[in-house]
């Protein structure tokens, strides 16, 4: 009887560790941690920048600060909430959503209820006012990864990866055509190309395509540089190229915001003059909590600064590709690479305007700049990407 007995113990004791090892819930509070991190700096950045115009347009130093407060601290509840729901439910709401952004942009174009801010009718105003164009880049974030799913192997035909194309370029034709706001459409077809390239990964074809591409753009970009004179062109557009060759010749007009960023830039240094320092937040940087807001990130912090958000970013986008990496389906995998692809061009547009590395676009630096639209679409994407990541399964040991 002995004998039986002790092969028992081996058996048992192999069941007993097969018995250990369990799936477990993931939750990445990375991801959420650097999300708030971020917002708490865009905040005190926020106070620092627009204090001073703030106080002169509304007497009170904190009125930009107050209300993005508000706002960020409701979204970042909200994003939690938003992981807390299980993202596959998106798919019942696909169309609803593809066709709400175009209605909504229409609306801007077509109807009273469109608000001009600043020279630009981009906004809308439905008890709240917001931008619609930033729900058509949702929109191509949850709605392209359903289709090419749904498509199967056959996404690698060049039929779909037209029928994908022309999906995406709608909304980014749609963002530009009714609220002429073309910065936002060369993201939703940016973030439109990147997942038709995950999805088809044909590197020499798109090279090809991507090649073709910057050589038409340079010898439009040489052309309106030797025959055009932004001063008296009647393109708003062409101008902006123009100041961007060569911006000190139109110090006193188009070219002023961009040179006036770069003092600032070149003013902070290595180390910065200090936070709260900063002399061309007081009116030399027009709008400066927006859109220029990085120039005095770099004036006040330093390059130093400057770099330590980028980061940040660079962390952020890290556990974005991580959760693309690790997500539990393909369907979550390509949302959150949507993410990832749609803060990266944000991220990158707007420093390479502020140093005048490309012409301005009127891009915003997210988690940064003043914005209530922005915050709260971008607060919307970071609840989906921590809705994917809590589908991530992992082995317990």
């Amino acid at each position: 009887m002995a004998g039986p007995e002790q092969k028992k113990k081996p058996d048992g004791r192999s069941r007993k560790k097969k018995g250990r090892r369990k799936r477990v819930d993931y939750y990445d509070y990375s991801l959420l941690a650097v999300i708030i991190l971020l917002t708490c700096f865009g905040l005190i950045m926020l106070y620092s920048t627009s204090s001073y115009m703030a106080e002169v347009k509304y007497s009170d130093d904190m009125y930009f600060f107050k209300k993005q407060a508000l706002i960020s601290a409701g979204c970042i509840i909200v994003a939690v909430a938003i992981s807390k729901i299980d993202y596959h439910i998106l798919g019942r709401f696909t169309a609803i959503l593809y066709i709400s952004a175009f209605v909504l942009m229409a609306l801007v174009k077509f109807t009273p209820l469109g608000q001009e801010v600043n020279g630009a009718r981009r906004w809308l105003k439905l008890g709240i006012q917001f931008q619609p164009a930033e729900i058509a880049k949702i929109a191509v974030i949850v709605c392209l990864p359903y289709m090419i799913v749904n498509m199967g192997r056959q996404v690698k035909t060049l039929r779909n990866c037209m029928i994908l194309a022309g999906e995406g370029g709608a909304l980014a034709f749609g963002a530009y055509f009714f609220t002429e706001n073309l910065s936002t459409a060369i993201i939703i077809f940016g973030i439109t190309a990147g997942l038709i390239f995950i999805a088809h990964p044909n590197t020499k074809l798109f090279l090809t395509i991507g090649a073709v591409g910057a050589v038409l753009l340079v010898g439009i970009v040489m052309l309106l540089y030797l025959t055009v004179d932004p001063e008296t062109n009647e393109s708003f557009r062409i101008g902006r190229i123009l100041v961007w060759l060569r911006p000190e010749e139109f110090a006193d007009g188009m070219g002023y915001q961009t040179l006036q960023a770069l003092y600032a830039i070149g003013s902070g240094g290595l180390m910065g003059r200090g936070l709260g320092n900063s002399i061309q937040k007081l009116g030399s940087v027009p709008e400066a909590q927006n859109d220029m807001i990085f120039s005095i990130v770099c004036e006040e912090l330093g390059i130093v600064g400057g770099v330590m958000l980028l980061l940040m970013f660079a962390y952020l986008l890290y556990r974005l590709f991580f959760i693309a990496q690790n997500a539990s389906d393909l369907l979550g995998s390509l949302m959150v690479t949507g993410i990832f692809i749609h803060i990266a061009l944000q991220v990158i547009f707007n420093v390479a305007v502020v140093v005048n590395l490309m012409p301005n676009t009127g891009v915003t630096l997210p988690f940064i700049s003043y914005g209530g639209t922005s915050i709260m679409f971008l607060m919307a994407e970071m609840g989906l990407a921590l809705s994917v990541a809590r589908q991530i399964k992992f082995q317990d040991m």
